[in-house]
C-alpha cells in the first residue's frame, strides 16, 4: 500500500488541494485547516448544515501564511483584504467573518450552538442528513468534546487530526452508485492510500492499528460516520447528490474512510509505503 495523495485544506469546509509532501504534528498535516469562517448570525464556526455553499469556495496559501479564496465566479479575495468579510458575506448570503485559528484558550470561539428546536432528534437528522427511517450514527465514534464544541478547542478539524481513505473505497462507491459523481473532494480526506485492486473498503479493518508512513507513525481510531457534507455541490460537475449518502447509510455502516491520530510527527511524501506495525 502506497500513499496516493496528500490533501491540505487551508480554510475549514472550503475546497483544498494536493501537496506532494507534508509535515505532520499532533494536529495532523501542518497547514491544514488553519483558517475558518465564523457564522456571526449563529455565533459559531460555520458548518455545511447552514452554509453548504462554503464547499464551493476554494482556498490556497498566499504570502506570509495568508490565504486566497476563490469564489465560484472566479473572483479572488485575500485574507489580507479589509473587505474580505464583506465579500464572503455577500457570497454566502449571511454575515460571516474569516478567522485564523485561535488558541485553545479562546474556548468560546469553538463552542457549539445550543439546540433550539423542540425535538433534538429532528435537528440531529438535519445535521446528518438522515431520512426518518434511517438510523443516526454511533456517537461513541466521535470525541466527547463534540457535545460542547464544533471542533476540539485549538483545532479546526471536526473530530480527529486525520481522515484516511483508499482508492478501493472510491472505486467501490463509483460501482455501487453509478449515476452519482464520486469525486474525492466530496469526502475531504487528509490522505488517500493506493490499495491496488483490493475490493471494497479495506480501511474499515484498520481500526486500532498503527502504521508507519514516511517518518510518521499514525494510529487509526475508527471509521468516519458521514453527514450532509457529502451531499453538497462542489462544482458544476460535482452536483448535490443525496444518493451517495443513502448508499453510505444503508450499505457501509454509515461511514466512509477512517479517522486517525499522529503518534510520531515527521514527514510524509506521495508514494511512501504504508506499513503495518
Amino acid at each position: 500500500m502506497q500513499l496516493g495523495s496528500i490533501w491540505q485544506y487551508p480554510v475549514k469546509t472550503m475546497i483544498g488541494g494536493q501537496v506532494n509532501s507534508a509535515q505532520l504534528d499532533e494536529l495532523g498535516i501542518v497547514g491544514d485547516r488553519t483558517w475558518a469562517v465564523r457564522d456571526e448570525a449563529a455565533g459559531v464556526i460555520a458548518n455545511t448544515r447552514k452554509l453548504g455553499h462554503l464547499m464551493q469556495l476554494a482556498a490556497s496559501y498566499g504570502a506570509g501564511g495568508s490565504v486566497t479564496i476563490t469564489l465560484p465566479s472566479g473572483t479572488r479575495v485575500s485574507s489580507t483584504d479589509p473587505a474580505v468579510d464583506d465579500v464572503l458575506s455577500a457570497e454566502l448570503g449571511r454575515t460571516v467573518s474569516l478567522w485564523q485559528r485561535p488558541s485553545a484558550e479562546q474556548v468560546d470561539f469553538f463552542r457549539r450552538a445550543p439546540f433550539t428546536g423542540d425535538d433534538i432528534m429532528v435537528e440531529l437528522r438535519e445535521i446528518f442528513a438522515r431520512e426518518e427511517t434511517e438510523p443516526l450514527p454511533d456517537f461513541s465514534k466521535f470525541p466527547e468534546s463534540g457535545i460542547e464544541f464544533e471542533t476540539p478547542p485549538g483545532t479546526l478539524y471536526d473530530c480527529y487530526p486525520l481522515m484516511i481513505m483508499t482508492t478501493s473505497a472510491l472505486r467501490s462507491m463509483a460501482a455501487a452508485v453509478p449515476q452519482s459523481v464520486i469525486d474525492v473532494r466530496r469526502f475531504r480526506p487528509s490522505l488517500v492510500v493506493n490499495t491496488g485492486d483490493i475490493d471494497g473498503h479495506p480501511e474499515f479493518e484498520w481500526s486500532g492499528r498503527r502504521f508507519s508512513l514516511g517518518t510518521v507513525v499514525i494510529e487509526v481510531i475508527n471509521d468516519c460516520p458521514r453527514c450532509a457534507a457529502v451531499t453538497r455541490e462542489i462544482a458544476p460537475g460535482v452536483p448535490a447528490d443525496r444518493a451517495i449518502l443513502r448508499h453510505v447509510v444503508k450499505d457501509l455502516g454509515q461511514a466512509v474512510g477512517v479517522y486517525a491520530r499522529v503518534l510520531q510527527p515527521g514527514t510524509i511524501t506521495v508514494d511512501d509505503e504504508l506499513r503495518p506495525l
